[in-house]
């Protein structure tokens, strides 16, 4: 674990744990990715960002639980899901779709499917830009 990540999740030793779990599971599913801690995100990129790690509010406040992360992952099709916070279509056929977790049995197969979908729909863009 690098000192910057220590340093964003500096506080939240819950959201850390949950952030080591699903990073641990996209590097071990995802080859060749790159994580760059940022101010307000971790972003993780194959030439391309496709998944970032925030605390990104898409709860109202007494909607989210203590401890939380938020999942963010761009595809090129609206998932529908009531797992699904929020999605959004900052261009034309590209999602952005944000997750809130808060228990480790959330990064289940339907999640890391999607954050997989988000890597390859990435990995397509490089190859067509």
């Amino acid at each position: 674990m690098d000192q910057d990540t220590l340093m964003f999740f500096e506080g939240k030793p819950e959201a850390l744990a949950l952030y080591q779990a699903f990073a641990g599971k996209l590097l071990s599913e995802i080859g060749q990715v790159q994580v760059r801690v940022q101010k307000t995100q971790i972003a993780f990129s194959n030439g391309h960002n496709f998944a970032f790690v925030s605390f990104l509010p898409v709860r109202k406040a007494r909607e989210r639980p203590r401890h939380y992360i938020v999942i963010t992952f761009g595809l090129g099709r609206q998932v529908e899901s009531p797992r699904i916070d929020a999605a959004v279509e900052p261009y034309p056929n590209r999602w952005t779709h944000h997750v809130m977790i808060s228990e480790e049995t959330e990064l289940d197969g339907e999640l890391m499917g999607w954050v997989r979908e988000a890597a390859e729909f990435a990995a397509r863009k490089r190859r067509i830009n």
